[in-house]
């Protein structure tokens, strides 16, 4: 099966993988493939399967991610899937070497995981299989895993403001959301903002909507995060009634 690359001139022929068919999503899907095409100037990579389905890899060079992440001439990987049909066929490994061939003249490749598989995040134990590393950390379960192409490089890090594993804001509800994801604004602006509503509980919303703003997150983690009066409780999509199993 072929690996398609996907361009401003093919974007909108091409669907992203995500929300293909998601109704709820279609704001979200359409903000996506205007990101990217904002992104594939800044060097953003987005490659997937020729299949209908979620196998594909997004990267970026460390210079130009949205991540709280401080390096220099590493590729970061920003969103990694495979799932469903498609899992244990080599799909994977297949991605994976072509963020490797696009990164043959820089130091190495970086990826934002955690301490055991989740949902949204690159397996660990596929990065540790080829070769990556943990090479820093961040409350309250984030590691950033980490392959060396040049061994005399200086490894990137997560930056100290992305290591508390809280936010500044301690009332209620507060959710920090991008583009990145087709999923993330309906959730964040009807499932969340509604479920805030029913409980009376201050709800914040902060679309991170530029590279500086990422930079300045909390937590290393650029797709979709939940806080509860400041404390980290979710990365995930949750229903309500899984939210108030959480928060309780």
């Amino acid at each position: 099966m072929e690996i398609i690359k996907l361009t401003d001139k093919n974007i909108e022929d091409e669907h992203i993988c995500c929300a293909i068919s998601d109704k709820k999503c279609a704001e979200g899907y359409a903000n996506k493939k205007n990101w990217l095409k904002k992104e594939f100037k800044n060097g953003y990579i987005f490659k997937k399967l020729d299949v209908r389905g979620k196998v594909f890899i997004e990267y970026v060079p460390i210079e130009e991610s949205w991540l709280p992440i401080e390096g220099k001439n590493f590729m970061v990987i920003n969103c990694f899937w495979v799932s469903g049909q498609f899992k244990g066929k080599g799909f994977g490994k297949a991605l994976l070497r072509q963020c490797i061939e696009d990164a043959k003249k820089m130091d190495g490749i970086v990826a934002i995981s955690s301490d055991k598989k989740r949902p949204f995040m690159t397996d660990p134990k596929f990065l540790k299989y080829h070769g990556f590393e943990i090479i820093d950390e961040a409350p309250p379960f984030f590691k950033l895993w980490g392959l060396k192409t040049n061994s005399k490089a200086t490894l990137p890090q997560i930056k100290k403001s992305a290591k508390s594993g809280t936010c500044s804001d301690k009332k209620g509800i507060t959710a920090y959301y991008s583009n990145t994801c087709p999923f993330t604004e309906s959730y964040t602006n009807n499932v969340l903002r509604e479920y805030a509503r029913k409980k009376k509980v201050p709800f914040s919303a902060i679309h991170i909507n530029n590279k500086n703003a990422g930079k300045e997150l909390p937590i290393p983690w650029i797709i979709n995060s939940v806080f509860y009066k400041g404390e980290l409780i979710t990365l995930e999509l949750k229903a309500e009634r899984h939210l108030e199993k959480i928060i309780n």
